[in-house]
């Protein structure tokens, strides 16, 4: 008893088997391409946050605090430093030298200054752009000893005329987070200056 093939029936098979191949490639090409689309959008995503990240933090040169040349009105505080009102920005200069420390501040300059309040009173050396660092609510009563050389703070920015309780006024402040120095408490303060007095 002999059998012979169906040419017909063999080429319906085949036609199968390469429309299910050519089924499978393009289920695998729509994988491939949706796997690469999620890919290169958390890839976007990631470099946007960090971008974001980088620009929430300003650096602010000292030279940026007021408008050049200096006109007929004195001087008028630039507009990068209005537009940075309230931001976290990063300052960079050296910390005002003084005999006498105010609990829950101290100042930042361009240049070294050494404050003598005995000696000047009002009439002190302070660059105009001196910036008022202002420790958190919660370090109010402490104090920071004075750092020699060049430091970085960064802080919130806050800008405009205002004047102390003790009458002098300051138009460039910043405020410091919880953790953004160190701060002595009032014995720490007082050990520090006997310290610094009895310096041989």
């Amino acid at each position: 008893m002999s059998y012979s093939a169906d040419p017909t029936f063999a080429i319906r098979t085949d036609l199968k088997a390469v429309r299910l191949n050519q089924l499978l490639n393009s289920v695998l090409v729509w994988l491939f391409i949706t796997c690469a689309f999620f890919i290169a959008l958390l890839t976007v995503g990631y470099a946007n946050a960090q971008t974001h990240d980088t620009n929430s933090l300003i650096t602010l040169p000292f030279s940026d605090f007021f408008q050049h040349p200096v006109g007929s009105e004195g001087l008028v505080i630039n507009e990068r430093m209005r537009q940075a009102q309230g931001r976290q920005v990063r300052l960079t200069g050296y910390m005002v030298q003084q005999e006498k420390i105010a609990p829950g501040q101290f100042l930042l300059a361009q240049r070294p200054v050494l404050m003598s309040q005995h000696a000047d009173g009002e009439a002190d050396d302070l660059p105009p752009a001196t910036v008022l660092v202002e420790l958190s609510p919660e370090q109010q009563d402490s104090f920071v000893a004075y750092t020699r050389g060049v430091i970085d703070i960064v802080g919130e920015l806050d800008v405009g005329r205002k004047e102390g309780s003790d009458g002098r006024v300051s138009w460039v402040r910043l405020r410091l987070s919880s953790n953004g120095t160190r701060a002595m408490n009032k014995f720490e303060y007082l050990s520090y200056q006997h310290s610094i007095h009895h310096k041989h």
